[in-house]
């Protein structure tokens, strides 16, 4: 997965589409996300857990391949299928594991969050490796911008046979689709605390979405190698989660609310200062990358934050449903974002969407 971060608007640049086409493809890629994430918990918990892990591996593959070609509307359908495999991705693996360290094992649930947490640090390293990893592919081999999603291949191919060798199938409850998500909406408007939450993700969360998009369209005209600025943005994001882990622990006893407050103040700040970076005729790309970089090491202040906030506010059977409802306005707000840039004039567009941006992330 993080084999393709740098080079996924790139490809289709090289392909020669223009940033409108490009957005499109982004927002199928999103509405497809939201759609399948709606429904893949009930998915994963009926077809089996196991089985799901599996076909991630077969769809995100076959998402890969379908890179190669030039065909637009084959390049979207390509993009709905990387939205089913990443609402697989973050659904079937954690629960296939919980299941598998509550009922099989028997193990203490509290080290569940160690797992987590030490998942979490290896992906980061990961991430930081993929970046350069892509760039050698992409860039010093001279294979362009679809090398890297070839070599995602053999990988997934990988995982999913270490599925099928070495794990064995578990369950959900099977609960009725429509109950789960009348649950989530009723607890979501009887508690505030609730309320005011899944707004702070959906504002938040949807800025990133667009930041996801803008950052290759701002560096790459300057000759930013794309493999290298990703390595930064994984490393800066790194960063910020090693920074939460430490005010959180005995020495500083900070409160996980203090540090979501901040990582939000520090993307409303970054935004503010990309407004004024991207400002067409006097573009300040250095600028532009330090203000990126602050937004990755607030990502990771952010999502160990917000976890926990969510733990600790939404009760545990309803958390699913509320989490649907939480998502639907976040790529809402994402797909309209890209949408509206898609009409715009290339130049004052971006920064006026980091403006707008910057405005949305003071409301959060």
């Amino acid at each position: 997965d993080w084999l393709q971060g740098p080079y996924l608007y790139k490809l289709y640049q090289h392909y020669r589409f223009l940033e409108g086409q490009i957005a499109i493809l982004y927002v199928c890629g999103f509405a497809s996300n939201v759609l399948f994430g709606l429904v893949s918990s009930s998915l994963v918990d009926r077809l089996g857990r196991k089985k799901s892990c599996v076909l991630f591996s077969l769809t995100y593959s076959v998402c890969c391949l379908v890179k190669l070609s030039r065909d637009y509307l084959v390049l979207a359908a390509g993009r709905v299928l990387g939205g089913l495999s990443t609402a697989l991705l973050f659904s079937a693996f954690e629960a296939w594991y919980v299941h598998e360290h509550v009922e099989r094992y028997d193990f203490p649930s509290e080290w569940i969050a160690v797992t987590f947490s030490r998942a979490a640090f290896w992906n980061n390293v990961i991430a930081v490796g993929a970046g350069g990893a892509a760039d050698f592919f992409a860039e010093g081999l001279g294979l362009g911008p679809v090398a890297p999603f070839m070599v995602s291949i053999p990988l997934l191919v990988l995982s999913g046979v270490f599925a099928v060798q070495n794990w064995d199938e578990n369950y959900g409850k099977k609960r009725a689709f429509s109950k789960t998500c009348g649950d989530g909406l009723k607890c979501l408007l009887s508690d505030r605390r609730v309320l005011l939450l899944g707004t702070i993700q959906a504002l938040f969360e949807s800025v990133i979405y667009i930041f996801i998009f803008l950052w290759t369209p701002v560096l790459d005209p300057h000759g930013a190698p794309l493999g290298i600025v990703f390595s930064a943005f994984m490393a800066a994001s790194t960063l910020g989660s090693s920074l939460y882990r430490l005010a959180v622990s005995k020495r500083y006893h900070l409160q996980p609310v203090h540090l979501l407050s901040l990582a939000v103040l520090l993307v409303f700040f970054s935004l503010f200062m990309l407004a004024f970076s991207t400002s067409p005729g006097q573009e300040r790309p250095a600028e532009s990358f330090l203000a990126f970089l602050l937004i990755e090491l607030s990502c990771g202040l952010y999502f160990p934050a917000m976890g926990f906030l969510r733990r600790k506010v939404v009760p545990e059977k309803e958390r699913l449903g509320v989490m649907n409802w939480f998502r639907l306005p976040l790529n809402l707000l994402a797909c309209l974002g890209l949408l509206v840039l898609h009409d715009s004039d290339r130049q004052t567009g971006t920064r006026s969407m980091f403006g707008g941006c910057a405005a949305v992330a003071l409301l959060a």
